[in-house]
């Protein structure tokens, strides 16, 4: 099974996930996913709290699986070695938590996930480069090559989006407009090229089913099955 939730910020909203909050996964396994879509905040400072909420991620009985965010430490996270999943690019947090890099397509449960995290962050006016905020919160030319190339070898036809925020044209129908980026633009391409079942994004802290193809999620923690839109 797969369930999708919203922005952990590592310990500040993990605790969505806990077995209160979480029931279901007591039925599951290691083979079942919990994907967060972005702000994962657990590869930040390799502080001993910090530690103890992977290695409590580790001890559940599901597999954690993300997408970076805006609010994720880069130097740290690039730091992990680049493997193979499921056929894309990944950096493995430890045997429990799974980074899906940018612009891969992975198959899981025989369902098809295009990954592209990132965002930009508003207020990096008041943050520090390499201490708060990093310039690769945005993703750069080589990621965005790579993505038309897998999405080139799919055919351009997936089962499922998953990123941190979302398109302009997403952002103007939920009326909240405060990005205009390459990645925002890049998903207004997406939603006119790209053949997919349903997007499921976070960033905005909300959880919000924003039309019958996109649903933003932060604390509500989403079931999938196939077929679903």
């Amino acid at each position: 099974m797969i369930y999708i939730t919203g922005d952990l910020h590592g310990g500040i909203d993990i605790s969505k996930l806990n077995a209160k909050n979480f029931p279901q996964q007591k039925l599951l396994d290691k083979d079942d996913y919990v994907i967060v879509t972005g702000d994962f905040g657990l590869v930040f400072d390799n502080s001993k709290e910090e530690l103890f909420w992977r290695n409590w991620l580790h001890e559940r009985n599901f597999t954690t699986i993300f997408c970076d965010g805006n609010h994720e430490n880069f130097d740290l996270l690039n730091k992990f070695p680049v493997e193979e999943w499921n056929g894309g690019k990944v950096h493995f947090i430890n045997d429990s938590i799974i980074h899906l890099m940018r612009g891969q397509v992975f198959t899981i449960d025989d369902l098809k996930f295009f990954t592209m995290g990132g965002a930009t962050s508003i207020d990096k006016y008041r943050r520090k480069e390499g201490i708060s905020w990093w310039k690769e919160e945005m993703p750069n030319k080589k990621e965005f090559d790579e993505a038309f190339e897998n999405l080139d070898k799919h055919d351009w036809i997936v089962d499922y989006v998953i990123s941190h925020t979302t398109s302009k044209r997403i952002m103007e129908q939920m009326g909240y407009i405060k990005e205009n980026t390459t990645l925002n633009k890049f998903f207004d391409m997406l939603e006119e090229d790209l053949e997919y079942k349903h997007w499921y994004f976070g960033h905005f802290h909300n959880s919000v089913g924003i039309d019958e193809k996109h649903t933003m999620v932060y604390n509500e923690i989403i079931k999938l099955k196939d077929g679903d839109i």
